[in-house]
């Protein structure tokens, strides 16, 4: 069996041009080595799955191309990596200072990457003050962490700060369909953008999901086989819901609830779920506000259709009735009850008055 490379690790980017989502940051670090402004503790936080070590290693490798270096085994003498997680007492970093003072051999610096650096000790972090203030001119540090809130002032004030954003959903579902073409995986557009919404703005997140959905699909990723596998409610549950409502239908939207909580859903998620798919109804019937929706362009057309049938009034009435529940839904003896009140609320809007069948459910 030949041996298998995750996403993650085959795609990760070699260059500042592949980048995900990271573009400003990447051009600021492409400026500095052009121009020789590159600061010598820099410190790149933001996000789990971001790009922050992988644009540590492809600065590392820049800084010493135009310094002597020929190819990429040179490089590895010239970098250090370091995990404070398993590496945070002041020994270690004693050993590091150690290291720092000597040039390197080829090439014109050496790059220490210190990842999950919030993980120091503060004696580490201490023993490492001065270093880090006056580094050799050989030498270049690269902080990585999770948390800078965690990290001393003292640090900060010496490093150079690069905040790394958690990058957007259509970006990550571009370069999915990218690797999807690569690959050989046929696929549905609304797959991947649920997959790509499912990884809160993670990309090393969302390749992970795409591995596991490719191998559970056998190379063909559907809408269907996505939800089921995430366990989540697909939109096709809160439309067919919500038309039940818009029809006055609460035997029909109570059986729909029924069915959903049968499949081991929480009921909290699901009125959660409902009152943010009345909120993208609400934006998709304004141009102005349609490129709010988050969704696939087969789901986004539903949207619309949908959006159409209901009038804001009904949006927003139901959204302040889903909210409530989710508010009081904790503090409720009968939870499912709750649930199926504000259902039956929701469905009884279109009768007569809203006004006069809205009712608060503390």
């Amino acid at each position: 069996m030949s041996d298998y490379v995750v996403s993650a690790r085959k795609y990760r980017p070699q260059t500042f041009d592949e980048v995900v989502g990271q573009e400003a940051i990447a051009q600021t670090l492409e400026h500095a080595i052009d121009t020789n402004h590159l600061a010598q503790a820099l410190l790149f936080c933001g996000p789990r799955g971001v790009g922050k070590t992988t644009c540590a290693r492809i600065l590392a490798k820049r800084i010493n191309e135009g310094a002597g270096a020929s190819d990429d085994n040179d490089f590895a003498f010239n970098i250090f990596e370091l995990d404070a997680a398993s590496n945070n007492s002041v020994d270690d970093i004693r050993s590091l200072v150690d290291q720092v003072r000597f040039p390197p051999q080829v090439g014109q610096y050496k790059v220490y990457i210190i990842d999950e650096v919030h993980m120091l000790s503060n004696a580490a972090f201490n023993a490492f003050l001065k270093t880090l203030e006056e580094p050799p001119a050989h030498a270049i540090f690269i902080l990585a962490t999770t948390e800078k809130h965690k990290i001393i002032p003292t640090i900060l004030s010496r490093c150079q700060i690069y905040d790394f954003k958690r990058i957007q959903i259509a970006d990550i579902k571009n370069h999915l369909i990218k690797i999807a073409e690569k690959e050989g995986v046929t696929y549905e557009d609304d797959a991947l953008h649920l997959i790509a919404q499912k990884a809160d703005g993670a990309l090393r997140d969302a390749l992970s999901i795409f591995d596991r959905l490719v191998t559970f699909g056998n190379g063909n990723l559907t809408m269907a086989g996505v939800t089921e596998t995430l366990n989540v409610l697909d939109y096709e549950t809160y439309f067919a819901i919500t038309d039940a409502c818009l029809e006055n239908e609460i035997p029909k939207a109570l059986k729909i609830l029924n069915t959903i909580l049968e499949k081991g859903f929480d009921a909290q998620l699901f009125i959660s779920g409902l009152g943010g798919h009345f909120r993208d109804l609400l934006v998709s019937q304004s141009p102005e506000t349609v490129e709010l929706l988050e969704v696939g362009e087969n789901t986004k057309a539903k949207y619309l259709e949908q959006g159409a049938k209901c009038t804001p009034q009904f949006l927003i009435d139901a959204i302040e009735i889903c909210n409530q529940a989710d508010i009081n839904y904790k503090a409720s003896k009968n939870q499912r009850l709750t649930v199926e009140i504000a259902l039956m609320q929701i469905a009884s809007l279109t009768q007569g008055n809203p006004s006069d069948k809205k009712k608060s459910l503390a």
